[in-house]
């Protein structure tokens, strides 16, 4: 009897052992009743019934990263690249991983691989490597819509390297050379140019300065030469009405007036060095004296007036 017991006790506790689960944080286990899915365990302690119900598949629920290995890809131009990447998943459904997919990692795998070629494929060298971002979005869209029956979500698939050919990237080289030694010079044509244009405006502005400097100092010697006109006239006048009056003394002013200049312009002539000529300095006295009882004359009638 005893022995009965003991063996029942033994029984209870295998079939308790058996029965009860513990699954860990991040874990979904999925249990098989002879052999067909029937429900899924989540995180924590979960009773099922030994011998019928066994575990079927283990699954990590948590976001997983897959390492895409590199491959050759042949370009929309016929150039030949490889390229590699990373894929990002997190398993929704634990039961749809486990039975609709067989090997869920390599399927998903093998179809990012194959999308990298057909979208990469589709696009020129030149676009593939400046719209590595595009890429990423229309790998992303294409590979989540084909792996949702798997009930897993790709959030993200990334690109990380894109080597094209050795020779390639030399050409590339060149033509980014060129293309920068071509901005350097239109850059320095047009500094050439704008320096031309600025040096033109300048001598522009100092040929309008210069005539107008030329038309001030013309209009001023003109003023001047008015002027002057104006004296003479006025001293002609009074030389000949002093003549009209008979003062001799007014003709002494006049002539010596002009013998005075005459001799100014040849003391400045450049042909002269030295100069001999008749000279009457009581001529000229008189003449000066001339000029002095002239304007003797011209202030008495003045005061007279007044």
């Amino acid at each position: 009897m005893e022995t009965f017991v003991i063996a029942l006790l033994v029984l209870a506790v295998v079939v308790v052992v058996l029965g009860v689960k513990s699954v860990a944080q991040g874990m979904e286990y999925t249990v098989e009743r002879f052999g067909r899915y029937t429900n899924t365990l989540r995180p924590g302690l979960n009773l099922i019934i030994p011998v019928v119900d066994q575990i079927g598949h283990k699954l990590n629920m948590m976001e997983q990263v897959l390492d895409v290995p590199s491959q050759e890809v042949i370009t929309k131009d016929n150039a030949m690249v490889k390229a590699d990447g990373v894929v990002f998943f997190q398993i929704l459904d634990a039961a749809k991983a486990a039975y609709e997919v067989n090997d869920l990692y390599r399927a998903i795998l093998n179809l990012t691989m194959t999308n990298i070629r057909t979208v990469m494929g589709s696009m020129d060298l030149d676009e593939l490597l400046s719209n590595r971002d595009a890429i990423n979005a229309k790998l992303l869209t294409v590979v989540d819509d084909a792996t949702t029956p798997w009930g897993v979500k790709v959030t993200r698939i990334e690109i990380k390297d894109i080597s094209p050919p050795r020779d390639l990237v030399d050409s590339m080289a060149r033509q980014m050379k060129a293309e920068r030694e071509k901005r350097a010079n239109i850059l320095e044509a047009e500094g050439l140019r704008q320096a031309d244009i600025l040096k033109a405006e300048g001598e522009k502005q100092a040929q309008i300065l210069k005539a107008e400097g030329e038309k001030e100092a013309a209009f001023r010697e003109a003023e001047a030469r008015e002027r002057l006109a104006e004296a003479e006239a006025r001293a002609t006048q009074m030389v000949s009405v002093a003549i009209a009056e008979g003062d001799v003394q007014a003709i002494n002013y006049f002539i010596a007036q002009r013998y005075t200049e005459a001799l100014q312009q040849i003391g400045l002539s450049d042909n002269n060095k030295l100069v001999l000529m008749p000279l009457e300095a009581s001529s000229l006295i008189g003449s000066l004296a001339g000029i002095a009882e002239v304007a003797k004359s011209a202030m008495d009638k003045q005061t007279e007036g007044k």
